[in-house]
């Protein structure tokens, strides 16, 4: 199968003049939240799965041809018919895809996940296929559900009998046993959609704990099982393990893990782990995994978990290990084979909500877009105000990813709201108890108004007066520099006026470590962070009059 030559590139790159030398690798490939990478090669084409969460559309797909520059595809499960998730809590939704081929047929399983906090987690885990990564994808198959992290094993290698198999980590609920409970095994009948004969218990996991993440490869008679281990934060592993038959026992590598950054505070890729391996045409290996990269040393990560790679090297008795020596994240690798071409870097500032739909860098919350509360035309974004950004279920909020750690965004707005509870506006957020929202509303006395709101775990505030702005159109912008966030809005004239509202706001509380609440010991949460910050634009109306307001020239720059 051949996928179409990649024309822009999603993650930095090495834009030295063509000199026949290797390419490298810079990381993250995939900047700002994409956890949970899965990745495959088909032919001469790679493809990257990750995680959504609680954001449509479901599991973000990249493609490239050389591993170092990555084109958006933008998300396989785009309608309601494969992903509901109304109601779906923070950090729920779409947890680690596993994409894989066999037959003509792209694999896509998943756990849609319907609630987290506290001892129990409900799954949805399901499978679809199609036979290009652009779809069709067929209706989703249920798969079992007691656990999370589905991922499929095609055992169709020189060796194998062309049989497929599901893994998945347990989820123990119980008190007093260890909540992952271990790595399962069972056949997956592709023609009948569904599992078949008997369950196996393959991996107990390793002494650093939270055991997950499984993916299974097969090479020179062993069968590999890479699993994320030691929990999502500081102490992330990728570890691996191996056996002569399918169904174990595999016994871990006794090096230790395959890669993390634990114990290490002064590495750039911090929390790394949850990885999955990828072959080269010429038999280089590499490793996706997910990183993050803190503010200050152990400090927030605003961009939440980012898509790294790195080169693997087998040793002589057949464990795979980091190219280079030693289990820690390189920032540069050597890219497979030479540059073909000089790549450009990666572009730092981006315009426009898209033709006709959304580009595949913007996203929505809980539904997918449609022409009962959005519609997109020359340019013009118009959203239908509806529920409050504290609901699950009907926000009428479309945002891309937070990609840099200094960004300006900016965006024009245009509404005429006739009661303080219609707004409209630009807003800076993690998830529903997590935001900043510069906005347009009416006050009963002065009129229409600009509004700054906080909501900090919940308990809103406002940290400035209301800021009478008569009629018409406003630009609206939002200034981040690290941990230091700023709004501001001007006329719309030739020159913007930009004239700031509120004070300096701390943008390190929309990030994965302030969200989450628990212990991680255990398992056991009361709220989790797992999905990075978004900036973008929304509209409420809970007088159910459903506001309109309309959005253009949104912009997105990094300075450099």
């Amino acid at each position: 199968m051949t996928a179409a030559v990649p024309t822009a590139a999603a993650g930095r790159v090495d834009a030295a003049p063509q000199t026949g030398r290797p390419a490298t690798i810079r990381n993250p490939v995939l900047p700002g939240f994409h956890p949970d990478p899965s990745i495959l090669r088909v032919g001469g084409d790679y493809y990257l799965a990750t995680s959504t969460f609680e954001w449509l559309p479901g599991v973000t797909l990249h493609h490239s041809t050389d591993l170092v520059s990555w084109r958006p595809l933008g998300g396989a499960l785009d309608g309601a018919r494969l992903l509901d998730l109304t109601g779906a809590p923070d950090s729920g939704g779409v947890w680690a895809p596993c994409l894989s081929y066999t037959d003509g047929q792209f694999h896509l399983v998943y756990s849609d996940v319907k609630s987290l906090a506290g001892a129990y987690k409900d799954v949805h885990n399901q499978v679809v296929t199609a036979p290009t990564p652009h779809g069709p994808w067929s209706d989703p198959a249920p798969l079992p559900g007691h656990g999370f992290d589905p991922s499929l094993f095609h055992d169709d290698g020189p060796d194998g009998d062309g049989r497929s198999w599901l893994l998945w980590l347990e989820w123990d609920h119980r008190p007093g046993t260890d909540p992952f409970a271990g790595i399962l095994l069972q056949e997956y009948d592709r023609a009948a959609r569904r599992v078949t004969g008997p369950v196996h218990r393959i991996f107990d996991g390793t002494a650093l704990g939270c055991t997950e993440g499984p993916h299974l490869y097969r090479r020179d008679g062993w069968y590999y099982l890479l699993t994320a281990e030691g929990g999502t934060s500081w102490n992330h592993a990728v570890t691996a393990a191996r056996s002569r038959t399918l169904t174990g026992p595999y016994e871990p590598d006794p090096a230790g893990p395959l890669l993390t950054s634990a114990g290490r505070p002064g590495l750039e890729l911090q929390k790394a782990g949850h990885g999955s391996l990828v072959e080269t045409p010429d038999g280089q290996w590499y490793l996706a995994h997910l990183a993050a990269r803190p503010l200050t040393p152990l400090g927030a990560c605003v961009l939440g978990r980012e898509t790294a790679i790195q080169r693997i090297e087998w040793t002589a008795d057949g464990w795979p290990r980091l190219s280079g020596g030693g289990n820690a994240p390189a920032v540069e690798v050597p890219a497979p084979g030479p540059a073909a071409e000089a790549p450009a870097p990666a572009p730092a500032a981006s315009t426009g909500f898209g033709t006709g739909r959304p580009g595949p860098e913007w996203m929505t919350l809980r539904r997918h877009p449609d022409p009962s509360w959005t519609t997109l035309d020359r340019g013009r974004l118009l959203l239908r105000g509806d529920e409050s950004l504290s609901s699950r279920h009907r926000q009428s909020l479309l945002a891309r990813r937070c990609a840099h750690t200094e960004f300006d965004f900016a965006v024009t707005v245009d509404a005429d709201p006739g009661s303080p509870r219609q707004a409209a506006g630009l807003v800076h957020l993690y998830n529903t108890e997590l935001w900043h929202y510069l906005h347009l509303s009416r006050d009963e006395a002065l009129g229409r108004v600009l509004r700054l709101g906080v909501c900090d775990h919940g308990r809103y505030s406002e940290p400035a007066a209301p800021v009478p702005v008569g009629a018409g159109p406003l630009r609206l912008r939002l200034e981040v520099r690290g941990a230091a966030a700023g709004f501001a809005w001007s006329p719309v004239g030739r020159a913007p006026d930009w004239r700031p509202v509120g004070p300096v706001l701390d943008a390190a509380r929309l990030s994965d470590d302030y969200a989450t609440v628990g212990d991680e010991r255990t398992g056991h949460y009361r709220s989790w962070g797992f999905t990075g910050a978004f900036v973008g634009v929304c509209a409420q109306d809970l007088t159910g009059a459903r506001m309109p307001a309309v959005f253009s020239a949104p912009s997105y720059l990094a300075p450099r």
